[in-house]
Parts: C-alpha cells; sequence; structure tokens
C-alpha cells in the first residue's frame, strides 16, 4: 500500500504542466533550436556581419600544430549580398503604398483607411524585412495609451508560437520573452519577462533562469486589453470605470516569408561566405606580393626573422661568401579567379530570387518584356510573399472589423475587401504610358490608374478626378448659364 507522500509525488510527476512550465520549457527549445539560430545568423548577416569576420590566417607551427600568423595580411572583405536582396524584395513589393478595395460603405472605407495608413505601411515594410531574415515576422494588435487600435512589430527571436494545426495557420497560445533590466536594492539585475498569451487573456512572470524557477511571486492572469465605461465607484456615484476585455483569438499575427518559414540567409549563406573568403583571400595574396619568397645563400645573420626585418628598414640583406638573395614570385590566375567570381556572383542572385543590376542583359533602354523577363525571379519571390501577406492581412482585419464593431456597433465582417499590392518595378514609362492609353473603354478606370507609371495612391487620384469633374461641369453650366443670360438680352420676360 502506497504511503500518503509516495500518492503525493505520483499525482505531482503525473500532473499536467502548468502555463508556466510550459512558456519556460518552450523558451528553452526555442533558444535551443536550428530555427533560432538560423535567425540570428539572418539578422547578422543584414547587418554585415559574416563569417569572414572571423577569419584568422593559420600557418604549421612547431610540431606541426597549426598557430595564427600575424604577420601575413589578413583582410576581411565583406559583401552585403543578404542586405541588398532582403532590402530588394521589400522595396520592391513592399515600398509603395498598397490599396484597399471594398465594395463598404463610405464609412467602412474610411476607417480601413486611417487604421491601415502611412504607419501602418511602414510598419508592413519593416515587418517584410523581419520576415525575409528571419523567415517569419509578428504583429501584436493592442490599443495604445489613447486608446486607439494599433500594432506593433514584436522580434522574432523573443516569439515561439503554439500552433493549432501542422500548416501553422492559426495560434493556441503564443510566448513571448524578453530581457529587462530590474534593481534589487542597490543592485542591477537582468531577467526575463515572460508572457503566455491565450484566448484567456495573458500572464506575465519573471525568470531568471536560476534553479529554473521564477523569482518573484508574479504570474496572475491579466485580460488582452481594457475599455472604460460609466460605472459606479464605492460610494455609488458614477464614474468611469476600466473593465479588462480579452479577444476572442489570440492577438498576435505572422507574416510569413514562405510557406518554410525558411529565412533568405538559409538558402545563400554557403555562397555568400565563399564569395567573401575568394574575394579576401586574393585581396591577401595582393597584399603579400612585395613579400615574395626569398631564397638565400650563405646568409650572414642571425636568423630569418632578423633578415625580413634588415629588408624592410634597410632595404638590404648582408650576406657572406657566394651567397645572394632570389625571389620566387606569387602568381596569381586571375582569369580562373574571375570566372570563379562570376559564377559565384550569378548564383547568389539565381537561388536569392533577385535582379542583379550589373548584368548585361540591362542594355541601354531594355522594352517592357526584356525587364519582365529580368525580374521574373524577384517577381516569382514576391508571388510568395504577397500570397502569405495576404493571408496575415486577412487575419489582421479580423481584428479591425470587431473593433469596429465594438466602436460604432456596425458589423463589417460579410464585408469583401482586397489588398492589392504596387510593385515599384522598373519599367518603360513610354510604354507603359501608351498600354494604359490602349486600355481606355476596355478596362475600368481604377484598373487602369494602378497600372499608370505616375499614380501613387490609387484612391487618391480617383478623388482627385471626381473633383475635377464636379469643377469642370459647375464651370460648364455656369458658362451655359452665362450664354443664356447674354442671348435673352440679360431680360427678365417672367410676367408680373
Amino acid at each position: 500500500m502506497s504511503t500518503l507522500g509516495e500518492i503525493l509525488r505520483d499525482l505531482t510527476e503525473n500532473a499536467p504542466m502548468t502555463n508556466k512550465e510550459i512558456a519556460i520549457q518552450q523558451m528553452n527549445e526555442f533558444k535551443s533550436s536550428e530555427k533560432y539560430k538560423w535567425m540570428l545568423l539572418g539578422q547578422a548577416y543584414y547587418r554585415n556581419k559574416t563569417k569572414i569576420l572571423d577569419h584568422k590566417r593559420m600557418v604549421i607551427g612547431e610540431g606541426g600544430a597549426l598557430q595564427e600568423a600575424t604577420n601575413l595580411a589578413n583582410n576581411k572583405l565583406v559583401h552585403g549580398y543578404i542586405r541588398k536582396l532582403v532590402d530588394q524584395k521589400t522595396g520592391y513589393l513592399l515600398s509603395k503604398p498598397f490599396s484597399i478595395q471594398t465594395d463598404g460603405t463610405d464609412e467602412y472605407k474610411d476607417a480601413l483607411h486611417d487604421i491601415f495608413g502611412k504607419q501602418f505601411q511602414r510598419q508592413l515594410k519593416n515587418v517584410g524585412k523581419e520576415a525575409i531574415n528571419n523567415g517569419i515576422g509578428w504583429k501584436q494588435v493592442y490599443y495604445d495609451e489613447q486608446g486607439n487600435l494599433s500594432f506593433k512589430i514584436i522580434p522574432s527571436t523573443e516569439c515561439v508560437p503554439l500552433w493549432k494545426d501542422n500548416a501553422h495557420t492559426e495560434l493556441d497560445a503564443f510566448i513571448r520573452f524578453y530581457k529587462q533590466e530590474q534593481y534589487e536594492a542597490t543592485k542591477k539585475i537582468e531577467v526575463t519577462i515572460i508572457e503566455f498569451w491565450d484566448t484567456r487573456g495573458v500572464i506575465r512572470f519573471t525568470y531568471d533562469g536560476i534553479n529554473n524557477g521564477v523569482r518573484l511571486a508574479d504570474g496572475e492572469r491579466g485580460y488582452h486589453f481594457a475599455v472604460v465605461k460609466p460605472g459606479l465607484d464605492e460610494t455609488g456615484e458614477e464614474t468611469l470605470v476600466e473593465e479588462g476585455m480579452n479577444w476572442e483569438k489570440v492577438p498576435f499575427v505572422p507574416f510569413k516569408y514562405n510557406d518554410e518559414e525558411m529565412p533568405l540567409v538559409e538558402m545563400l549563406k554557403s555562397l555568400v561566405d565563399d564569395y567573401d573568403s575568394r574575394f579576401s583571400d586574393n585581396s591577401n595574396n595582393l597584399e603579400d606580393l612585395p613579400n615574395s619568397i626569398f631564397v638565400v645563400k650563405n646568409y650572414d645573420g642571425a636568423d630569418l626573422g632578423e633578415m625580413r626585418r634588415n629588408m624592410t628598414q634597410f632595404r638590404s640583406v648582408k650576406v657572406s661568401g657566394d651567397g645572394g638573395v632570389d625571389t620566387l614570385s606569387l602568381e596569381i590566375n586571375t582569369e580562373a579567379f574571375t570566372t570563379h567570381m562570376d559564377r559565384l556572383r550569378k548564383a547568389i542572385y539565381e537561388f536569392g530570387r533577385g535582379v542583379d543590376t550589373q548584368a548585361d542583359k540591362l542594355g541601354n533602354s531594355p522594352s517592357g518584356i526584356a525587364l519582365r523577363f529580368l525580374y521574373s525571379d524577384l517577381d516569382m519571390d514576391a508571388n510568395i510573399i504577397e500570397t502569405e501577406f495576404q493571408a496575415s492581412l486577412e487575419q489582421l482585419l479580423w481584428f479591425v472589423d470587431q473593433h469596429l464593431y465594438n466602436t460604432t456597433g456596425v458589423d463589417y465582417s460579410d464585408i469583401d475587401v482586397t489588398f492589392l499590392f504596387n510593385r515599384d518595378i522598373v519599367i518603360n514609362e513610354t510604354e507603359a504610358i501608351t498600354n494604359v492609353k490602349d486600355s481606355v473603354g476596355i478596362l475600368s478606370e481604377e484598373t487602369i490608374l494602378a497600372n499608370h507609371p505616375w499614380t501613387g495612391d490609387v484612391q487618391e487620384e480617383m478623388d482627385r478626378i471626381e473633383k475635377e469633374r464636379k469643377s469642370a461641369m459647375e464651370e460648364d453650366t455656369s458658362r451655359q448659364f452665362a450664354f443664356g443670360q447674354q442671348q435673352n438680352g440679360g431680360v427678365n420676360n417672367n410676367e408680373e
């Protein structure tokens, strides 16, 4: 028969994990995962912190052991291909304002344009960069201090999603962790704040990793947000009271670079490292050329180090007898080097799905067909990103519709909304304008405006056109009225 202690121990060991325990375990597993390492590499390579910066020139020392050669050139040439390709993709797809199309009321359109304004579009570009560097980016839905519905980007290296499905389309819960400095008496310490979000609210607690325990007596469940409503205070007087509320969904939305959530650096790291290494080695060889290999006969000196110092300082060396100094030149196979570097560069742009602006295909004035062919890889990658971001914006729209229903009482959730990305492709403007003019009467005015190279914001341009039409109609009516008055001699023929 089991003792009470054994029963309690068995219950403890087989009890379900608490949210705190789940959060700590998931955080630690994530920080030791390959996914997390690739995220850190993606951010490092975007900032031009590549592998070549850790390079050392090594030689065989005494006993055959390798040792660093500090007297040899060790140039570390970094090429920002990852940064260029990431900026190229975000600039191409997300730099221009996107358009919002909907059959909803004017009030709904105005609300959407206010919420998805310039601030949001700048965030969309930045979360796009986060997604390409890390494989996935995150936006949190919250209310600011003024009570406005807002969004903010959460660093991907601080996020652990718990998905409902294997396709990673819907969140079951979300864990965020971040470092924070706190004071204990006069001592400043660094702790980790962990947040566990689900549809029931959020739990926050402080964790220091020591003994795998929670440092402070916190961790009470809170709400996603709070609203201020009329109520009564303790004395029965009318006042404003704060009421906590939760969304029906976890208020975090993923923005993926691709379905596999694979960052760009994972596809290109080996190519970029080889390019940096070969270029740096070539630079080292060029710098080492003046220090050719010396063949010394009957050298009358203490050691080779002294000889090299004499040659560097006095440009001479003392020999004895029939001695002399010859040199062996270091030859560089320029053709092989150039061929290898050209192939590497092409491979980086091909597998990075970008546009090599130094390619011979550009020419002086390429046609629209040539430009479309040049941009085909970038366009294919942009299509994948756009498909993922369209789904993400649809998830964000759910929160927007809920917010509008809570604040206005009007339900817009059944109204279709389309987000149109306007790509910043280099085009032959004359050819594009001609095609637009030839499409008048065939395509809608909105589609024509969206494809005109001089259009910035389609909706603003349509509003300007409508305003100009009304103004022209009013002027035409005024002219007709003035002409009629002139024909009648300015006389009022109405009888008394």
